[in-house]
């Protein structure tokens, strides 16, 4: 698939089937998002990759306790309020029960630990559609950094004290069998010449 095509035809996957990818497919994902740019070169996005169905069991049950937990202002954004109440009427997992759960995260204070995980996880997901795998952006555990639950597990897996939960994507075979490419209206997003 040319590069282009790639970018214009990625949508997020939702449903997957149970199969994960091979390791070989997995490991050019993430090769792509170690590819992506930083700020002065930096190279310092971490990418935490779990495949054990356990673990992401384990920390989707440690997800919706903890979202469970929180209470809805005015202030909580969309998305947050979604996650938030699909918690507490424990109808939720936040990653869609795909096989693969990459997290990444960056040092805390870096200037630049957001934009250099999104452009990891943007190269990932496009790599992912021109292999003809599923992915979405997943935000929950960036909610969720300062949570000392969830951090606590993290750190367990391999997280540094010293790092940030950025973001993260799932992962695989899309349950339709092929990824859905069909091109959605752009509403937003507007672009001024001068």
């Amino acid at each position: 698939m040319e590069a282009l095509e790639a970018i214009l035809t990625r949508r997020s996957t939702r449903k997957y089937k149970d199969e994960a990818p091979d390791k070989e497919i997995i490991e050019k994902i993430i090769e792509a998002g170690r590819y992506a740019p930083s700020g002065s070169n930096s190279q310092s996005t971490h990418f935490f990759v779990i495949t054990d169905k356990e673990v992401l069991n384990e920390l989707s049950e440690l997800v919706k306790t903890e979202f469970a937990k929180m209470e809805i202002t005015e202030d909580t954004y969309i998305s947050l309020k979604n996650s938030i109440n699909a918690a507490k009427t424990g109808n939720y997992n936040f990653y869609y029960s795909a096989p693969v759960l990459i997290v990444t995260a960056n040092r805390k204070g870096y200037g630049n630990a957001i934009a250099d995980s999104a452009c990891a996880l943007e190269n990932m997901m496009i790599a992912a559609n021109a292999l003809d795998l599923g992915s979405c952006w997943i935000n929950q555990l960036h909610w969720l950094d300062e949570n000392e639950a969830v951090r606590a597990f993290l750190q367990e897996k391999g997280i540094k004290e010293d790092e940030t939960i950025t973001g993260g994507l799932i992962l695989g075979y899309p349950d339709t069998g092929m990824p859905n490419r069909i091109a959605l209206e752009r509403k937003g997003n507007p672009v001024t010449w001068i």
